[in-house]
């Protein structure tokens, strides 16, 4: 997969891959204009969604209404972290008479998720420039 990264102006770096564009911008305190969530945000974002995504698909695959069903992301940060979360939290909130035979499985369903994985496997990076003829 093959992702471009540009930027567009002002503090927005937006990342194209497929047909789709991930746009993202700094708050104005960070010299942006807050017309979209930050690349951290993004991150974030995509460990409560991913985790969704596996505990909609097993609400699916067992016929279970999801109405009512929904993820809370918590995110701390002790005093010696440098800015970098130590916990995430991942609460499934279910409404009253979800069967409750389904909560630990929903908690498995939601550990299986492949950002999550990353996390505790991370890859190899490989930064470096390249010159391209203009």
């Amino acid at each position: 997969m093959e992702m471009i990264v540009d930027f567009p102006g002002g503090a927005r770096v937006d990342a194209h891959f497929g047909d789709y564009t991930v746009k993202t911008d700094q708050p104005p305190v960070g010299g942006g204009e807050g017309s979209a969530p930050t690349p951290f945000a993004v991150f974030l974002a995509s460990v409560g969604t991913c985790a969704g995504i596996y505990v909609l698909g097993f609400c699916k695959q067992r016929g279970l209404p999801t109405d009512g069903v929904r993820i809370v992301q918590r995110l701390y940060a002790g005093p010696a972290s440098q800015g970098l979360v130590d916990q995430i939290e991942l609460e499934i909130q279910v409404p009253e008479g979800f069967p409750e035979k389904y909560h630990e499985a929903l908690v498995r369903s939601a550990g299986m998720c492949l950002v999550k994985r990353h996390f505790e496997n991370p890859p190899e990076f490989n930064i470096h420039t390249e010159v391209v003829a203009a």
